[in-house]
Order: C-alpha cells, then sequence, then structure tokens
C-alpha cells in the first residue's frame, strides 16, 4: 500500500496525520519514561468517564478507533495496546470526548504475566478490545 496515496484519498487525513505522529510521540514517551512519571498525564485515577455518550462521540470514536488501529499496524516500530490507547485517546481529547484508559494484566499459556491497555468511550471500546481476559489494575478518565 502506498501510505502517500492512502492519506491523500482518505477523508480522515487529519486523523489519520495525528496517529502517525502520536504513535512515534507515544512510543518514545513509553519506553524512555518511568511508569510512575508518565502516570501523572494519565488523567485522574480511579475515575471513569460516562457509559452513555452523545451521537457525536461515538461518531468520532468510531472513526479514531479505525484508523488508530489500522496506522499502527503499518508503523515500522512497534505500536503495541498502550501506544494505540495513548494515542487514540489524545486524538478523542483533542475534539473533547470524555474516555476511560484502563491498564490490566492477565497470564499467557499459564506461565507468563503480560501487560494490556484498553481505551473505552461511552460502551464502545476504542482500542485492545473489551479487556475481559485481564484483570484491571489502574483506570484513568480524562
Amino acid at each position: 500500500m502506498n501510505i502517500i496515496k492512502y492519506i491523500k484519498y482518505n477523508k480522515n487525513r487529519r486523523i489519520i496525520l495525528e496517529a502517525w505522529f502520536f504513535c512515534l510521540w507515544y512510543h518514545c514517551v513509553v519506553f524512555h519514561m518511568p511508569m510512575k512519571r508518565l502516570e501523572k498525564y494519565l488523567g485522574v485515577r480511579d475515575k471513569e468517564s460516562p457509559r452513555m455518550v452523545e451521537k457525536r462521540d461515538y461518531y468520532w470514536a468510531v472513526r479514531v478507533s479505525y484508523e488508530v488501529n489500522r496506522i499502527a499496524d503499518q508503523t515500522p516500530w512497534e505500536s503495541k495496546c498502550f501506544v494505540r490507547a495513548l494515542a487514540a485517546r489524545k486524538i478523542l481529547e483533542r475534539r473533547k470526548v470524555e474516555t476511560t484508559l484502563y491498564l490490566g494484566v492477565g497470564t499467557q499459556d499459564d506461565t507468563r504475566m503480560i501487560a494490556h491497555a484498553w481505551l473505552r468511550c461511552g460502551s464502545f471500546y476504542v482500542t485492545g478490545g473489551t479487556g475481559k481476559e485481564y484483570a484491571m489494575v489502574a483506570k484513568f478518565s480524562n
């Protein structure tokens, strides 16, 4: 896929450019900043956004979800769940859409512990799925 043509002919070009930028930005931040320090920028701890939001918010959440997940799959660097959730959250925050970021842990093959992050807007899960397989350890609302 030619990324220039994809951006040029896509009506969501602004979201695509933001997704590229924020995936790169949060990739760098996550790997170079201690979690204790990063936690200050994640939002209000142990608070959730409303489960019902306006139709406009769902509209943005669906568009951002599609583009962030699509772009994150194409980045030359690794854009895993935490980077995707942070990028989508920032893009939605810029559009004044309330979200909740969840952090959880689970086990893989009953031998090693893995971390996971997912983002919710209203009743729609923007990135990371529903997180049902993980034990939630923290949540942050913007």
